[in-house]
């Protein structure tokens, strides 16, 4: 008796010391007293990270995936009980007229630098903001983009929510698969160049050094022709990439420009006409949830391992 008498008191005790938790969100430390139970999340990416650690009881709503066409029929089903509060960014009072007490979002990703809806003007209305990792390039210095930006997230909102244990083992498993899949590839020569074509016309807009899809290339073996970029995504001249010559071009698919008019587009411009991705049809589609830090980085590797390699 005296041993279950410990044991649950042991196990008491651990709950009642599980809060308060601090953890690091891009250059703040962030204290919760208690696990949020009125949360926002913004963006498809965000919103699934969510889904994962299967916190949608927690949540009263969540903002900016249809305004930008990218709810995927799954994904749709996971939130069905839930309101989306705004298609695109929400403003400040949308999140406070939900009663909203936690956002997850990140910068450009719900939030904008210089905005009315940022860390600092939530805290007044006693709502935290966990930022996405991937974003925080855009407020300071950070290192090269890795998949452990996309872990840490899910084991920061673990020890927010009070789901360590949970996190973890997701994380743990996302590690698994992934190291499955890359000891069973076959070894490359040399690291093939890819481009990322996310949109645009006159000029493209592309993932940089910060950006996810550069981790996910790099770990599928490949190299991402513009990693020296400082930024997570921006604008270039399209000089840039017939100058780099990339060998396989990834495309973003979302929105109103579908990857198969964005290819399109490229086959048929004559100024790319040099490009070796072009010249030799090598594509490969990402859908945006795939490219964005989320749960679906992982089967994003495998397929494009599989372009990187001619499968």
């Amino acid at each position: 008796m005296k041993l279950i008498l410990a044991a649950l008191f042991a196990c008491t005790s651990s709950a009642a010391f599980a809060f308060p938790v601090t953890v690091q969100s891009c250059n703040r430390s962030v204290t919760f007293d208690a696990a949020p139970t009125a949360a926002v999340s913004n963006d498809v990416n965000l919103t699934e990270m969510m889904l994962a650690l299967g916190l949608t009881d927690r949540m009263v709503g969540y903002t900016g995936i249809s305004g930008w066409k990218t709810l995927a029929p799954d994904l749709r089903e996971g939130v069905a009980a839930l309101p989306e509060l705004s298609e695109k960014y929400p403003s400040r009072e949308v999140l406070i007229g939900a009663g909203t007490d936690f956002y997850f979002a990140g910068w450009n990703y719900g939030m904008k630098v210089g905005g009315e809806v940022t860390p600092e003007s939530l805290a007044a209305y006693n709502i935290n903001v966990y930022e996405l990792t991937e974003s925080c390039s855009h407020i300071m210095p950070k290192s090269k983009i890795s998949m452990e930006d996309m872990y840490i997230d899910l084991l920061n909102l673990g020890r927010i929510f009070g789901e360590e244990d949970r996190a973890q083992a997701l994380v743990q498993g996302y590690r698994d698969d992934l190291a499955t899949t890359l000891a069973g590839l076959t070894p490359l020569p040399a690291a093939p160049r890819v481009f990322v074509y996310d949109s645009g016309q006159d000029a493209p807009f592309t993932a940089g050094r910060y950006a996810m899809p550069t981790a996910i290339i790099e770990a599928a073996g490949g190299v991402n022709i513009l990693d020296d970029i400082e930024k997570s995504w921006a604008e270039i001249a399209w000089e840039a990439v017939v100058e780099r010559d990339p060998e396989v071009i990834m495309i973003v698919n979302y929105g109103d420009v579908t990857a198969e008019q964005k290819i399109a587009f490229l086959k048929d411009n004559p100024a790319f006409a040099s490009i070796s991705a072009v010249r030799n049809n090598r594509f490969v589609v990402l859908e945006y949830v795939e490219a964005t830090p989320g749960p679906r980085n992982i089967a994003a590797v495998t397929k494009v391992a599989a372009a990187l390699r001619g499968n």
